[in-house]
């Protein structure tokens, strides 16, 4: 199987982590030795409510037996998409009605940046340095991370920069701006939050300048900070709010919400705006709906403030600098990138999965199930401060 994996399957690494998976259930992946793994990554912040959940399997089984694929986005009425539209509006301002959904985060940050554009008749686009908004040829113009992007320009034109947190280049947003497009906490740079009320005053410029703000909750949404979605903490409502990855519960999905007003742009002039073949597929949606479902009606969100003081307790070390982010989207900094690297391909022999994050190289990611126990939490954190002492051990210059 691994060697055709690496001759039939195009990759994304030189070295990927490569191991072969037999089954998950819960907090745990496991290999075709039946080793298990508890998963600190949830599949990259995806996995929200752990792996194979009873509820989401459940909801994926009965709609196998009714419909798969019947017609293209927005065209049939299919109950799952219409549910899970209404149900994120129930939980959403009143200017966030109206949801277009997609297979992917980065098709939604498509999505939204077409929408800004279309709305406002402007080109500027300004988002922020180290941001990740995905990888198309849209989202990755946005991509605040010129190495990354660079083998692949001409990218779309007009797109301007500003440092996260930066509040001096707030004033670069103008009359000529479109939109502005942020991640409500940076991921790939590593989980850095908004500070000093930065957020409200980017959604104060945008209105004295009529740019929309679009915010990416991609990565921090569906509950993983503590609240449905992060820009709650940080008292600043977007026009237009991507989502994706942890709202499918293990399945594809993106989606951009706005209001009324803006969605009916896609409609006419021209028509068919914005299109897709599988978008809102009503498999993918009735996960995505028991996930939704799960986490608003639980006690999931309260939990995962908790868990987070337990993250905190149990890893300390003096190899641990900082440990940054909210919630369960927490990204430990060690002293350096090698030290990282040991620590995460360590904690796979020992049974635990550890991910970098794309532009921070001395973070390790994690980004647990929000479904994880406290005694699992506590023995990953276990095993990565027994990892940091024997790097500690074998070099005393560090």
């Amino acid at each position: 199987m691994k060697n055709d994996f690496f001759k039939y399957q195009a990759q994304t690494s030189p070295h990927p982590l490569a191991m072969e998976i037999s089954h998950a259930e819960g907090s745990y992946i496991y290999d075709i030795n039946n080793k298990a793994y508890l998963d600190f990554v949830a599949g990259v912040s995806a996995c929200t409510l752990g792996h194979r959940h009873p509820k989401v399997v459940s909801a994926i089984k009965e709609q196998l037996d009714k419909y798969l694929h019947v017609m293209v986005y927005g065209e049939y009425i299919q109950k799952p998409a219409v549910d899970l539209t209404k149900l994120l509006a129930n939980h959403l301002p009143d200017n966030l009605e109206k949801t277009y959904l997609t297979n992917s985060g980065t098709e939604a940050v498509e999505g939204a940046i077409k929408l800004a554009k279309r709305a406002t008749g402007r080109s500027e686009i300004i988002a922020a340095k180290q941001a990740y908004h995905g990888n198309t040829m849209g989202a990755m113009s946005v991509m605040g991370y010129e190495e990354r992007k660079q083998a692949y320009r001409p990218l779309i034109p007009d797109v301007k920069f500003i440092g996260f947190n930066n509040h001096d280049d707030i004033q670069n947003i103008t009359t000529k701006t479109a939109c502005v497009i942020l991640e409500t906490i940076q991921g790939g740079a590593g989980f850095i939050e908004p500070k000093d009320n930065y957020l409200q005053q980017v959604r104060k410029q945008c209105d004295a300048v009529g740019a929309l703000l679009i915010l990416d909750e991609i990565q921090p949404g569906m509950g993983r900070t503590g609240t449905l979605f992060a820009y709650e903490h940080y008292n600043c409502i977007p026009d237009i709010l991507v989502t994706g990855k942890g709202l499918g519960g293990g399945m594809p999905i993106g989606a951009f919400t706005a209001s009324h007003e803006l969605m009916s742009l896609l409609e006419d002039n021209p028509k068919l705006g914005h299109i897709t073949t599988f978008g809102g597929h009503p498999v993918i949606a009735a996960a995505a709906l028991a996930t939704l479902t799960e986490v608003v009606e639980s006690n999931l969100m309260k939990q995962t403030l908790e868990k987070e003081l337990i993250i905190r307790k149990h890893l300390k070390h003096p190899l641990i600098n900082d440990i940054r982010g909210k919630g369960l989207m927490l990204a430990a900094i060690t002293s350096s990138a090698k030290i990282t690297n040991q620590v995460i391909l360590k904690a796979q022999e020992k049974g635990l999965i550890l991910f970098w994050l794309l532009f921070e190289p001395a973070a390790i990611r994690i980004t647990p199930p929000l479904t994880i126990s406290n005694k699992e939490l506590i023995a990953g954190c276990k095993i990565i401060t027994t990892i940091l002492d024997d790097i500690q051990k074998s070099n005393s210059s560090l």
